[in-house]
C-alpha cells in the first residue's frame, strides 16, 4: 500500500493553544474543509467576536446560497493576501466543540491519502449523521397584507387569474399544505419548470423563499422535576399529594413520568416550582440501543493455550498486530474479556469491530454481562440520535468498550488500550461504494500504531492477506513470537501497509473448550444421490439426521447460499427467463406467506412485481422455479418434516430493528428445532444446543468468477461446521455438494486450514494476486451504455502508457446493468516490491464526463 506518489500535502490541525484571547480585539480568521461535493480545498472565514473557535470544531458556515457544515482546520491572524477583506464572510455557529486530536487527524490523512479519496469524504464517514448538514431552499406563502408587504394580486377577487399555468400549479400545491410550505427542490418535482412559476409568484410577491438552516443532530433534553423544599402548610391537597409522590421516589423524576403517575397537569407543577418546592429543569436523556436485562457474568477458567495467548497480549503495552488463530469453538471471546478487563481498570477503553450487525447483539451480551454499563454499540443500524449520542459518549475519555462494525474503527476513543477484529477474515470489513473504500483491517491497523497500542485478529480461518503478513516476519520464536529481521522489515511495510514496522505474534488456539471435538464432516454427493432415484433437495443422509434431529428433541441449522425462494424463473415451453428490467438480472421468486400474491423481485435494485401466469414470450402457463432458496427449503421442510419448527434468519426476515436478537432469542429459548439461513449463521454464532449443521448446496460458494472464490468458500463452510456441537452432545455436519473432488470440499472435511492455504497461495503466487501482487479497481458507471465503455476505453488507453503496471480490460461488470446504470472496469496490478508509479488520478478522473462516475477501489475484494 502506498503513499509515496500521492500530491496531497497532509492538513495538520493546529494546537488549540494557537486559538486567540477572547479579550483581543484583532480581526481573527479560519480555514475551514466545507461539506460540499466538488470542494476539496480551504476556504477563510472571519470570526464573530462572540465566538471562541478551535482548531477541531464542526462550524456551520455560509457558501454561497446555503448554510453548510465545516471542519474548522487552523487559525490565522492575516487571511491569505489575494482576499479583499470585505468579501469574507463570518462564521454562522459551532455545531460541536473540538473533536479531532492530532493522532485521529493522521488517521483520517492517511486513509484520504491511500484510498484516493477527499478528505471531507473521510470525515463525513468518521462522524455521526447529522453533524455535518446542509440547508435548503424553501418557498411559501405570502399571508400578510400588512402595509407595505401588500400585493395587489391578493386584494384582487381571483388571483390567479393573472398567473401562467405554471405559477398556477405551484401556488395550488402550496394552498394545498397546511403550513403553505414546501422545499424548492419538492417543488421542483412535483411540477414541470417549476422554477419559472416560482419566479412569477415572488416577483408578484404570492410567495417567499428562505433559507431553512440544516438539520442537524442535537442532544435530546427532557424535563426533569427536583424535590427542593419541606412539605409546609400552606399547600392544597393535591399539591401535597403530588409532593408525597415526589419524595417516595427518591426526590426526582421526569416531569411526563410524574403527571402520568399522578393524573396531573403541567400547571400545578408550574405553581409549586413558583413556590418554591421544586425545580423543573431540562436535562439530557441519553439515546443508546437498550440491551435486555442481564445477569452478571464472571471470568471463566482458561485451557492452557487461551491462558499463554492472555499472558502475550496482556505483555503489550505499545503497538503489535496479534493474530489470534483459534479453531471454532476454541474460546477467543473469553480470552478478548479478560484481556480487556485490566485496561478498564487503568482507565482505558477497548474497540472491538465484529463483521455484521447481527453478529452484535450475541456479542453485546456476553460483553454487558461481563462490563455492565461500560459497554457501548455503534453501528450504521442505530437511528442518528443513537450514534450522535454514543459518538459523544466516547469523548468524555471514560473507560469503555465499543462494539461495532466496520465504520466504528473511527470511533473516537480518546485513550484507547487495544483494539480487536474478530473473525478478521470476513469481507464485510471492506466498503466497496460509497468512497472511501476503505478495509477496517487496514484502518485499525494505522489507527493501533498511531494510537501505540495492540492490535488482536482473531480468526478460525484468517484471510490469506494477514496469514502471510504474519509468516513473513520471520521464524517463530517462543510462545508463539514471531522474530522480525531488520533486512525484511522494509519489504514487508512495502507489501501491507504504509507507516507499519510491525512487531507481530501469532498465538494459536488449537482445541476447543473442555477438549470438546471438532464436529465430524460427512460430503454427500448429490450426483449420486439423482443416480438413485432422490428428487429431494434433501440428501437421505440430511433427511435421516433431521427425523433424529426431532426425536432426540435437539438442535439444528440448516446453511442456503441464497435468500428467497427460488434463484430465477423460466418458462418450461420456450426457455424465456424472467429479468429485471432495470438490471441484467434473474429475478428471484420470494413467498410471502400462504394465499399472499406471489412476488419476483430483484435481489441489487430491489425492484418487485407480481408472478405472471403466463410467460410474457410465448404466453405458456407453464413457469418453473429453478434453484433453491432459504424459503423454497423452508416450505419443503414442512412439507416433508411438518413436526418441526423453523426459524428463517436472513435478510429478508432481519430488516426491523432488533430482528436479529429476537429471532436468536427465540432459538436460543428452545422455541425452534432448526435455523434456517443464510451467510448470517456464519458469522461467529455461539449456540451449544446445536448439534446438526447441513449445508444444502456447497457449489453456489465454490464457481464463482472471482480469484477469491475458493477462499471464501472454504471460510464459509468452515465457519458454519464450527457452529456444531460447541455444547455437551457432539456435532455433526452435512455437507451436500454436486463437486466432491474439490480442493475446498477436501480441505473442509479434514477441517485443515493449514493445506489449503498453502495450495491456494501456490496458485495467487504464480498469478501474481493479492497477498504477492497489488490491485487497484476502477469501477465507472453511467445511464448512458455507450459513454460508460467509451470513457473505460479512454481511461484505459492513458493508463497503457505506463509500463510499471498491468492494465487488465477495460471490460463489463460480470453484472453490466444495475439500477439502470451501465458499468464497467479496469484492473490495475503490480507487485507490490516494484513501487510502480502510480497515475496522477485527478487526471484520470478529468477524462471522465460528469455523466459518468468512477470509483477508485484500492486492495479490492469483491471484483464482481
Amino acid at each position: 500500500m502506498y503513499i509515496n506518489d500521492i500530491n496531497l500535502s497532509p492538513l495538520v490541525v493546529s494546537e488549540a493553544s494557537e486559538s486567540y484571547q477572547s479579550g483581543k480585539t484583532v480581526n481573527r480568521w479560519v480555514e475551514v474543509l466545507v461539506d460540499c461535493p466538488g470542494s476539496t480545498g480551504l476556504f477563510t472565514y472571519r470570526l464573530p467576536a462572540q465566538l471562541e473557535i478551535k482548531p477541531g470544531d464542526i462550524l456551520s458556515v455560509p457558501f454561497g446560497a446555503q448554510q453548510l457544515g465545516a471542519i474548522a482546520i487552523q487559525l490565522l491572524a492575516q487571511p491569505n493576501i489575494d482576499l479583499p477583506p470585505e468579501k469574507i464572510r463570518e462564521v454562522e455557529d459551532i455545531v460541536s466543540v473540538g473533536f479531532f486530536p492530532s493522532a485521529y487527524w493522521e488517521l483520517l490523512n492517511r486513509v484520504a491519502a491511500y484510498y484516493y479519496t477527499p478528505l471531507i469524504q473521510v470525515i463525513r464517514v468518521a462522524l455521526p449523521p447529522g453533524l455535518l448538514g446542509r440547508s435548503q431552499r424553501r418557498i411559501r406563502l405570502v399571508r400578510s397584507r400588512g402595509a407595505g408587504g401588500s400585493s395587489s394580486l391578493l386584494a384582487s377577487a381571483d388571483p390567479l387569474a393573472f398567473l401562467t399555468p405554471t405559477a398556477r400549479q405551484v401556488w395550488q400545491l402550496l394552498q394545498g399544505q397546511p403550513a403553505g410550505d414546501y422545499s424548492y427542490v419538492y417543488l421542483q418535482q412535483k411540477v414541470k419548470s417549476a422554477y419559472r412559476g416560482i419566479r412569477e409568484l415572488l416577483r408578484f410577491g404570492l410567495v417567499e423563499s428562505y433559507l431553512e438552516p440544516p438539520r442537524l443532530t442535537r442532544p435530546k433534553l427532557q424535563k426533569a422535576v427536583t424535590l427542593t423544599g419541606t412539605i409546609d402548610d400552606d399547600l392544597t391537597t393535591r399539591q401535597r399529594e403530588i409532593l408525597e409522590v415526589l419524595r417516595r421516589r427518591g426526590g426526582e423524576l421526569w416531569q411526563n413520568e410524574l403527571l402520568q403517575i399522578c393524573n396531573a397537569s403541567s400547571s400545578i407543577l408550574k405553581t409549586l416550582a413558583q413556590k418554591g418546592y421544586i425545580v423543573v429543569e431540562e436535562r439530557e436523556v441519553l439515546r443508546t440501543e437498550q440491551g435486555p436485562a442481564l445477569v452478571g457474568d464472571g471470568a471463566k477458567f482458561l485451557t492452557t493455550a487461551q491462558a499463554n495467548a492472555l499472558e502475550t497480549i496482556q505483555t503489550l503495552d505499545e503497538f503489535a498486530q496479534i493474530l489470534l488463530h483459534g479453531v471454532t469453538g476454541s474460546g477467543k471471546t473469553e480470552v478478548y474479556l479478560q484481556a480487556i478487563a485490566p485496561l478498564l481498570n487503568q482507565g482505558k477503553s477497548a474497540l472491538v469491530l465484529v463483521p455484521e450487525i447481527g453478529l452484535t447483539p450475541q456479542l453485546t451480551d456476553r460483553f454487558r454481562a461481563r462490563f455492565g454499563n461500560k459497554v457501548s454499540v455503534y453501528h450504521s443500524a442505530l437511528s442518528d440520535g443513537e450514534r450522535y449520542d454514543t459518538w459523544r459518549q466516547m469523548l468524555t475519555g471514560e473507560p469503555q468498550v465499543v462494539i461495532g462494525t466496520r465504520s466504528a474503527v473511527f470511533a473516537p476513543l480518546p485513550n484507547l488500550g487495544l483494539i480487536i477484529l474478530d473473525e478478521e477474515h470476513d469481507s464485510s470489513f471492506k466498503q466497496d461504494s460509497p468512497v472511501p473504500t476503505y478495509h477496517a483491517r487496514t484502518v485499525a491497523q494505522w489507527r493501533a500504531e498511531l494510537e501505540n497500542c495492540p492490535l488482536v485478529l482473531g480468526s478460525a480461518t484468517p484471510s490469506l492477506e494477514t496469514w502471510v503478513s504474519v509468516r513473513r516476519m520471520g521464524s517463530m520464536g517462543t510462545g508463539g513470537e514471531f522474530v522480525t529481521p531488520n533486512s525484511c522489515i522494509e519489504a514487508i511495510n512495502r507489501l501491507c501497509t504504509p507507516h507499519l514496522a510491525l512487531s507481530t505474534y501469532y498465538l494459536s488456539l488449537p482445541e476447543r473448550i473442555n477438549s470438546r471435538p471438532l464436529p465430524p464432516v460427512e460430503i454427500v454427493d448429490m450426483r449420486q444421490e439423482l443416480q438413485q432415484g432422490n428428487r429431494s433437495i434433501f440428501s437421505r443422509s440430511l433427511q435421516a439426521a433431521l427425523e433424529e434431529l426431532q426425536e432426540r428433541k435437539q438442535q439444528g441449522i440448516l446453511f442456503i447460499h441464497r435468500r428467497g425462494h427460488s434463484t430465477f424463473v423460466s418458462c418450461r415451453s420456450c426457455g424465456y427467463v424472467l429479468e429485471c428490467p432495470h438490471c441484467d438480472v434473474s429475478l428471484a421468486y420470494h413467498h410471502t406467506e400462504e394465499k399472499a400474491p406471489e412476488l419476483l423481485r430483484c435481489h441489487y435494485c430491489n425492484y418487485a412485481r407480481s408472478h405472471p401466469k403466463f410467460c410474457p414470450d410465448c404466453s405458456s402457463p407453464y413457469l418453473k422455479f429453478f434453484g433453491s432458496g432459504t424459503q423454497r427449503v423452508t416450505q419443503e421442510l414442512a412439507r416433508q418434516f411438518p413436526e418441526l419448527r423453523l426459524i428463517r434468519f436472513d435478510s429478508d426476515t432481519t430488516r426491523n430493528k432488533g430482528s436479529h436478537r429476537t429471532l436468536l432469542t427465540q432459538f436460543a429459548n428452545g422455541e425452534a428445532d432448526l435455523l434456517v439461513g443464510t451467510q448470517m449463521l456464519t458469522k461467529g454464532l455461539d449456540l451449544p444446543q446445536v448439534t446438526l449443521v447441513g449445508v444444502v448446496a456447497a457449489d453456489g460458494l465454490l464457481n464463482l468468477s472471482d480469484y477469491r472464490a475458493s477462499e471464501r468458500a472454504f471460510q464459509t463452510l468452515t465457519q458454519v461446521a464450527g457452529r456444531a456441537g460447541r455444547g455437551e452432545d457432539p456435532g455433526r455436519v452435512i455437507v451436500q455438494t454436486y463437486t466432491t473432488e474439490h480442493q475446498v470440499i477436501a480441505a473442509v472435511r479434514s477441517h485443515d486450514y493449514q493445506s489449503f492455504s498453502q495450495a491456494e497461495l501456490e496458485q495467487r503466487q504464480a498469478l501474481n494476486y493479492p497477498p504477492y501482487g497489488r490491485l487497484i479497481l476502477l469501477r465507472l458507471s453511467s445511464l448512458d451504455p455507450i459513454q460508460v465503455q467509451n470513457t473505460a476505453q479512454v481511461i484505459a488507453t492513458a493508463l497503457n502508457a505506463e509500463e510499471e503496471f498491468e492494465i487488465l480490460g477495460p471490460a463489463p461488470a460480470s453484472i453490466l446493468r444495475v439500477a439502470n446504470r451501465y458499468r464497467w472496469q479496469i484492473l490495475i496490478k503490480f507487485a507490490p516490491d516494484q513501487l510502480p508509479q502510480l497515475p496522477d488520478w485527478e487526471e484520470v478522473r478529468s477524462l471522465c464526463p460528469s455523466s459518468v462516475s468512477l470509483t477508485i477501489d484500492v486492495d479490492p475484494i469483491n471484483i464482481m
